[in-house]
């Protein structure tokens, strides 16, 4: 029986682009007759015309299934759960906007074939704002540094996981998971293929500066102990610092006493900015707690609001069962 390729969009109000997904990804497997497809789209309750989109897709093609969320579930846990819905022999993550190029799905087939558990696409270069991807640079530069393994620079999910990869992360109870870090966690060997990242043809990216930082701040506080304890550093070197101070100022007072003004500007200057150091560790440590706050509530990922061309599937599954 051919080998089974599962291709998963996630998607949110990309109207513009989920027509021409489906129509280079189908493009791509012509080429490929030797592999059986599913291309599943798990949409994050889409306000736009995308779900209809969708739908309209599906009715003419059983390869395409949907998932289709009760609400906006973010964007880290709607992808992941999309990713242990697939039955495929192997799994490809790419997202809706085509910065993804689909084209490179027979170079990620093939190193699968040669044995890799997981193969995955590094931008190294990018037609995106210059400015963006140098920030981009440098935040993956930190988490490095920070990291307690060895992250992959530039990678943003985009790659194929073997099924064997998917068994491992049903088995790790993470609800609101940073995958780039999971993926990593789980060792094996990786191929990596290095692309040239194009610009955005259709639409807006769906990213703001929240989500942004959710995914930077997600990435060091679950991949790195570091900052807490670089609070603790900090706090011993001030403290020393202070003790010094202290001393030299008091010293000068005796010798100078009558030409040395006490004055106010030191204590309020040295006030304000101790206060600010510690409200900087106070929010470093207030995200390690909502992480474990996050943890501990143990909601679902995604709540489903519907399932299309999924019948196969659970026809196959209940006969397992029986």
């Amino acid at each position: 029986m051919k080998k089974l390729i599962s291709i998963l969009t996630p998607c949110y109000n990309e109207e513009e682009n989920v027509e021409e997904v489906y129509r280079q990804v189908k493009e791509v497997f012509a080429g490929l007759p030797e592999y059986r497809y599913e291309h599943i789209f798990i949409d994050n309750s889409s306000k736009d015309k995308t779900q209809e989109l969708l739908r309209g897709i599906a009715e003419e093609d059983k390869n395409v299934k949907l998932i289709l969320n009760s609400r906006n579930f973010g964007h880290l846990r709607s992808p992941y759960y999309g990713l242990l819905q697939a039955n495929g022999d192997a799994v490809i993550l790419f997202v809706a906007d085509l910065q993804d190029p689909p084209s490179m799905i027979p170079e990620f087939i093939k190193k699968w074939e040669e044995g890799f558990k997981i193969v995955v696409g590094v931008k190294n270069e990018s037609e995106e704002s210059k400015i963006f991807f140098a920030i981009r640079k440098i935040y993956y530069n930190i988490v490095q540094k920070f990291s307690e393994i060895e992250l992959i620079k530039n990678y943003t999910g985009f790659g194929l996981y073997d099924k064997k990869i998917i068994e491992i992360l049903r088995t790790i109870p993470d609800n609101y998971p940073f995958f780039r870090g999971l993926i990593c966690e789980i060792g094996f060997e990786k191929a990596i293929i290095h692309y040239k990242q194009p610009v955005r043809k259709r639409g807006f990216t769906k990213n703001n500066l929240y989500t942004l930082y959710d995914i930077g701040i997600l990435g060091i506080t679950t991949q790195s102990k570091v900052p807490l304890r670089l609070a603790i550093f900090t706090g011993l070197i001030m403290a020393v610092i202070s003790f010094v101070a202290a001393i030299v100022y008091f010293i000068l007072k005796l010798i100078f006493w009558d030409s040395m003004p006490m004055g106010m500007a030191p204590l309020v200057m040295g006030f304000f900015f101790f206060s600010s150091v510690q409200l900087f560790f106070i929010g470093v440590i207030g995200e390690y707690i909502g992480n474990i706050h996050t943890q501990t509530l143990r909601r679902p990922l995604v709540i489903e609001k519907e399932r299309v061309n999924f019948e196969e599937d659970e026809t196959i599954n209940d006969t397992k069962k029986n």
